[in-house]
């Protein structure tokens, strides 16, 4: 609106909606504040909206929201109507809000069973998942208050073929799948991690399919020692993998294979029937 000098402010924001404070903008990225009042904007049982609409819910001015419309229709979370002035969200939008909810209920799954299993080696577990062409760890549990050399933490993504974890993954994928993980580039490429060619990483995964497990020296902090096993669903395929991983001048690889592999196969076993039982899965919608 105009003030008597000239100036302009904008429209107070629709109730339910915050509205963006110019003091947060050396700590905040204002765009996409804005888009996300364009996708609020949309309420329930509101199908389709016009520009003017959507501008008047999210408190935006017309100019603003129509480049974050176009903006959101480019990304592909907006659809244009054909032959019309409104616009809806797409089905893009509810995978956002689905992949949270899968991977919140595999850890109210998976997190007791891996305190349990810790509890039993007494090593740190982790279990992980395929996100695109990474492991993304979206459990882990220490072992009491010990530290290792490298903390992995939850929402950590690593390029699946470089890590023990995600070839116990690789290894029980169909074909087609594993084809195209491997040719999917990883989020995060790290210099310091080299993601093996096809001559080197087939042969690891097929001992992966013989002995059911991969036991190694980590490729990430080279002074632990790391097993893992996948978790596989009821179709023969993984859906995520755990590993545990100790200290290596504190075992052996026949130690830690003793200690905790049918353990972890049990643990794997577990999950994998819980997963069932509730209808979750751990594969991300669209891969």
């Amino acid at each position: 609106m105009s003030l008597p000098n000239g100036t302009t402010t904008m429209s107070p924001a629709p109730m339910g909606i915050r509205r963006l404070d110019p003091k947060e903008g050396k700590s905040s990225v204002q765009s996409l504040a804005k888009g996300l009042r364009v996708l609020e904007a949309f309420k329930p049982g509101i199908d389709e909206m016009t520009l003017s609409e959507i501008a008047a819910a999210s408190g935006l001015d017309a100019g603003t929201t129509f480049r974050m419309l176009n903006t959101l229709v480019s990304a592909g979370y907006v659809v244009r109507i054909p032959e019309s002035r409104r616009f809806r969200l797409s089905l893009k939008v509810l995978d956002l809000g689905f992949n949270a909810i899968a991977h919140k209920d595999l850890r109210d799954i998976v997190r007791p069973l891996l305190q349990t299993l810790v509890d039993e080696v007494s090593e740190a577990a982790s279990f992980a998942v395929l996100e695109g062409g990474d492991v993304l760890y979206i459990e882990r549990v220490r072992a009491g208050f010990t530290r290792l050399g490298v903390d992995i933490r939850i929402g950590t993504t690593i390029p699946a073929a470089v890590t023990s974890i995600g070839r116990a993954i690789l290894a029980f994928l169909p074909e087609n799948r594993l084809e195209r993980v491997l040719a999917t580039p990883p989020r995060h490429p790290s210099p310091t991690l080299k993601t093996p060619d096809r001559p080197t990483l087939d042969p690891l995964l097929a001992a992966l399919r013989r002995d059911g497990y991969v036991l190694e020296k980590s490729v990430i902090t080279p002074d632990l020692r790391l097993l893992a096993v996948p978790v596989i669903g009821a179709d023969g395929w993984a859906t995520g993998a755990i590993s545990v991983v100790a200290p290596w001048s504190q075992s052996s690889d026949e130690d830690l294979k003793a200690r905790a592999l049918e353990p972890m196969l049990a643990t794997a076993h577990h999950i994998a029937r819980a997963q069932e039982a509730v209808g979750s899965t751990s594969s991300v919608p669209g891969l």
